[in-house]
């Protein structure tokens, strides 16, 4: 049937969608949420919505990307009814239990990447990874295809380094640290990193407090040709982008089974030849034992070996916060204060040093964490920041006073003297959230004590910062009925006491 085109001007979020009238698509013999094939210079496949007001009979109306795919929108296209693609099939043997072979995961990935798998069927797809589960063979494979379905960085370095951590711990500034040191050292690091999914600030959302991050591929290769390094955002960048949109629907979904090929093909795209991933353990984070983290990082060194990238893990320490601050800005200005050697902040700095100093011992070098400790303390990795910083548009000069933070402020105190025993991080990421946290870039949590620490009472154990009252209102609601941190004496046993039947929240992590 031919068909006269409409421009709707409407983005349908990447797919190639267009709009049917009711009698068009019963005389086609197509129903919402079918798949249509398009001719006119070329053909493409796209997906049925079906309207009795939005497009008149004898009209088709495409979306912005039916019209991108044809370079300019034609006058008339022949539509007829397609074929509903193989990759349905090899969805549908995987949840049947079925193992599936490496050509039928492209397929599935390219379906995902091109528009023609729809969003339902993307969620089949990643439930019965998680329901049926995901082997080694099955998670290489999908590394590959994902990486093939997009762009790649091709630095054509020979050593081409990076870091990542699984999440699960607030604060973590880690790699705002690691990239200038390990620049400054004459690595080569290009880290893509993302937003905040379900934490208070992701590393692109800290960065972003001083400089720009959403660079394009050719602006990122110039910044890491001048500097060695940089810190951008990856959704901008098209590397292995069938990834964010298995991101998306495992968020909606509250599961997390393409955690290992979402991770590693990120690291293949950019070209990484040497991986040092970081692994928080313990109560609060993502992984609670060290039996888990080892079995983990088991597969992760297996899956680098067979994509060709030699890869370490860390075990580190997940039960509180990473440094004092958890919120963008606030984690921007600690991170540089740190290099500018104005503040001391002990884990931040060993975990900082001890990641950068496993990247420079797996290139050949000795005393990695000797290293990177001496290029903090000498100037030099707060040198190679501000080179990085000029080189993505920001300005070099930056000062921690000139990064502003949410002047709104709740103190939690202490009731009782003692120690601070634990800190629950799920909901420090909640207070830091609604707070405003990462949208408001100002707002957050700034720590006065951490775990060990003597407490007397009224000692603030820690700060809520918000930008708007109307957030901080809401943030002192919230604290009423949280227990964010447990003060007492070493001995005591019981954390607290259940007395009626608890309202549990979902906590769900899930970071790239």
């Amino acid at each position: 049937m031919q068909l006269t085109v409409d421009v709707l001007g409407i983005e349908s979020g990447g797919k190639p969608i267009i709009f049917l009238n009711k009698s068009d698509a019963d005389e086609i013999g197509v129903t919402a949420s079918g798949r249509v094939l398009l001719r006119a210079k070329k053909e493409i496949t796209a997906i049925v919505n079906i309207s009795t007001k939005t497009v008149k009979k004898g009209h088709i109306g495409i979306s912005e990307e039916v019209r991108q795919l044809f370079g300019s929108a034609p006058h008339k296209l022949d539509v007829e009814i397609s074929a509903f693609p193989k990759s349905l099939q090899f969805i549908r043997n995987k949840l049947e239990g079925k193992k599936l072979l490496d050509n039928e995961i492209y397929e599935i990935v390219k379906g995902v990447v091109d528009g023609t798998l729809n969003e339902s069927e993307i969620a089949s797809f990643v439930t019965a990874l998680h329901i049926r589960g995901l082997d080694l063979d099955e998670a290489t494979s999908l590394s590959q295809s994902m990486v093939k379905t997009g762009k790649q960085l091709n630095l054509r370095n020979k050593i081409i380094v990076d870091k990542h951590s699984i999440g699960g711990v607030p604060g973590d500034k880690t790699t705002l640290l690691v990239v200038p040191i390990v620049a400054a050292a004459g690595l080569i690091i290009p880290k893509t990193s993302s937003r905040a999914i379900t934490s208070a600030a992701g590393t692109a959302d800290r960065a972003e407090c001083l400089m720009p991050v959403n660079l394009s591929a050719d602006e990122m290769k110039q910044t890491v040709k001048k500097t060695n390094g940089c810190i951008v955002w990856g959704g901008a960048l098209e590397l292995a982008p069938a990834d964010d949109i298995f991101v998306r629907t495992e968020y909606s979904l509250y599961i997390d089974p393409l955690l290992l090929p979402s991770i590693m093909s990120k690291k293949k795209a950019v070209g990484a030849t040497h991986v040092v991933l970081d692994i928080p353990t313990g109560r609060g984070a993502k992984v609670k034992t060290i039996n888990e983290a080892d079995y983990l990082a088991k597969d992760l060194i297996e899956l680098g070996r067979r994509l060709k990238m030699h890869t370490h893990c860390v075990l580190s320490y997940g039960e509180q916060p990473v440094g004092y601050t958890i919120g963008p800005a606030l984690e921007a200005k600690e991170a540089l204060e740190v290099l500018m050697n104005e503040a001391n902040v002990p884990d931040l700095i060993d975990k900082a040093c001890k990641i950068a100093g496993a990247i420079f011992e797996m290139t050949g070098r000795k005393n990695g964490y000797a290293m990177a400790h001496e290029v903090i303390k000498s100037g030099r990795a707060e040198a190679k920041l501000r080179q990085i910083i000029a080189a993505q548009g920001g300005n070099p000069k930056i000062k921690p006073k000139n990064i502003p933070i949410g002047d709104q402020t709740i103190r939690l105190k202490a009731k009782s003297d003692g120690k601070l025993l634990w800190i629950n991080n799920a909901s420090v990421v909640e207070i830091a959230r609604m707070a405003g946290a990462p949208k408001d870039k100002g707002a957050g949590v700034v720590f006065g004590k951490k775990i060990g620490d003597n407490v007397s009472k009224d000692d603030v154990i820690f700060t809520v910062h918000a930008e708007k009252s109307r957030k901080l209102s809401r943030t002192h609601d919230l604290l009423e009925g949280l227990n964010p941190v447990g003060v007492g004496k070493r001995t005591d046993m019981i954390i607290h006491t259940v007395r009626e039947i608890p309202e549990l929240k979902r906590s769900f992590v899930l970071e790239r």
